[in-house]
């Protein structure tokens, strides 16, 4: 584990910007930029597109560790390069902020209202390589749609399990375990899934480092005990589906919960936006979301 990245991500200011839009993703990212399915005519073709997406943020002289803590990132984009270097070593090396890499496969079916992850099995190969890309840590995501006790106990058990895995190659996971903001029982589920982690974080040796990114909770401050345990380096929050302005205002009221946002970050860019205007618009987004995480 790099130390000097530890310490920023566990006591620094700012937020994670979400950048690991995945297959499944990728074509509502690239409409949401103004590029259409049109534009590209298979999967290479739409990976370049949503990499220049991505560099075009990143190389922004508005995206700096002034305001931004870390980024996720997905791994074609851990693979490729930023003005001719590896993405991660450009993000740490060039801009100051800390790199992540989304490791997950995707969702399985809804069971016991609540999809899982899919099975992983290159797991390890994409950590050893993860770990050669100089990546401090990962991110895997699972949405609990009920507040159902025996499904949120098989997304928390899962994400333990994975976690530990991803320790032992000295990265730090984030672990997601995504309340659905739609769900009627929203507090309940957010409160038996806090019981579950408190239940595995008791048994963890203090040597365990480990992060989680979560909805914004219906109870205000619902995750404060959670930040200050010595396993967890830092508790951020998804946007969720909520719009940027409404997920800021949710986010002020949990003081110490910072935000890791995708769409909310993204949404007002445009391919078709000059450079400057382009940057105007990332510099006001990210002091947006940076105000609402330091509050």
């Amino acid at each position: 584990m790099n130390q000097k990245q530890y310490e920023r991500m566990h006591t620094g200011k700012g937020f994670i910007a979400a950048l690991d839009q995945s297959g499944g993703s990728t074509p509502k990212a690239l409409k949401g930029y103004g590029i259409e399915e049109s534009a590209y005519h298979n999967e290479d073709e739409m990976f370049a597109l949503i990499h220049q997406m991505r560099s075009r943020v990143i190389t922004s002289p508005s995206f700096t560790s002034e305001h931004i803590l870390g980024a996720i990132l997905f791994q074609k984009t851990m693979e490729g390069k930023i003005e001719g270097r590896p993405s991660a070593d450009y993000l740490w090396e060039e801009k100051g902020i800390v790199p992540f890499l989304k490791v997950d496969k995707g969702l399985a079916e809804e069971a016991d209202g609540v999809q899982v992850m899919k099975p992983m099995p290159n797991l390890d190969d994409l950590l050893k390589e993860a770990v050669d890309a100089h990546i401090f840590g990962t991110k895997m995501r699972s949405v609990i749609k009920a507040a159902n006790p025996v499904g949120i106990r098989k997304i928390v058990d899962q994400q333990f399990e994975i976690g530990r895995k991803i320790c032992s190659y000295g990265l730090v996971p984030i672990l997601e375990p995504e309340v659905d903001i739609h769900i009627a029982d929203k507090a309940e589920a957010e409160e038996i899934l806090l019981k579950e982690i408190d239940a595995h974080i008791v048994a963890l040796p203090e040597d365990v480092k480990l992060m989680f990114k979560v909805s914004i909770p219906t109870k205000a401050g619902l995750y404060s005990r959670l930040m200050k345990d010595p396993c967890v380096v830092r508790v951020v929050a998804l946007s969720g589906g909520y719009a940027r302005k409404e997920a800021d205002e949710l986010l002020a009221e949990n003081p110490g919960l910072i935000a890791s946002f995708s769409r909310a970050l993204l949404s007002d860019l445009n391919v078709k936006q000059s450079d400057a205007e382009f940057n105007q618009v990332l510099k006001e987004t990210i002091a947006e979301i940076y105000n609402a995480s330091n509050k």
